[in-house]
């Protein structure tokens, strides 16, 4: 017997989609891609940001891997390490019935990436993510450097992308959270 091969064209298609596991995958062109698991250390740098930042603005709007962001292009969808939603997209969550933010609804507030090592990820995350993070209008891009040893605030502008670096014991300086207080090196900690 001859199997169809798997063809997920839509995000909508993706979130019907079950394959009976806990596995997360980005859809590119038709095709689902396997997301490997995130190395410890980076989880605990997204947990530490979690803490932090539920300190800032509660639980309720922050979430940890597993969210589908629904993207512009291609793949179709990305899962932040840290999410910090809007607070409309927990209500709008549970009537959608998924950990999901659909292309109709708005943007999170921040996303947050730990680089992985390896310059694929470099790339991934500077680049690929850089730009459908800014198509998608989120207002603010982190990326947490572990191997580069330093912190990146990407916030949108009406020219795209404003960028600022801060290492070591620079308070991380966000447009949104004006009361962060961690520095760089405490984020890149483990």
């Amino acid at each position: 017997m001859v199997q169809a091969k798997l063809k997920l064209q839509t995000f909508d298609d993706y979130l019907a989609y079950t394959d009976g596991t806990e596995a997360y995958y980005e859809l590119t062109n038709g095709e689902l891609i396997a997301m490997p698991p995130e190395s410890d250390d980076n989880l605990y740098r997204a947990m530490k940001l979690y803490e932090a930042l539920k300190e800032l603005i509660g639980m309720r709007q922050i979430r940890l891997q597993g969210l589908a962001l629904a993207m512009p292009g291609q793949p179709k969808n990305r899962y932040p390490d840290l999410t910090v939603l809007q607070p409309e997209h927990p209500e709008l969550m549970r009537e959608l019935g998924q950990a999901a933010i659909t292309l109709d609804m708005h943007p999170p507030m921040l996303v947050v990436e730990v680089v992985s090592p390896g310059a694929e990820n470099h790339r991934r995350d500077y680049v690929d993510k850089r730009n459908q993070y800014e198509w998608r209008g989120i207002p603010e891009y982190w990326i947490v450097d572990p191997v580069k040893q330093q912190v990146t605030v990407l916030s949108l502008t009406a020219e795209g992308y404003e960028e600022a670096i801060f290492v070591e014991d620079e308070i991380i300086v966000s447009p949104t959270f004006t009361d962060w207080s961690l520095t760089a090196a405490a984020m890149l900690l483990v």
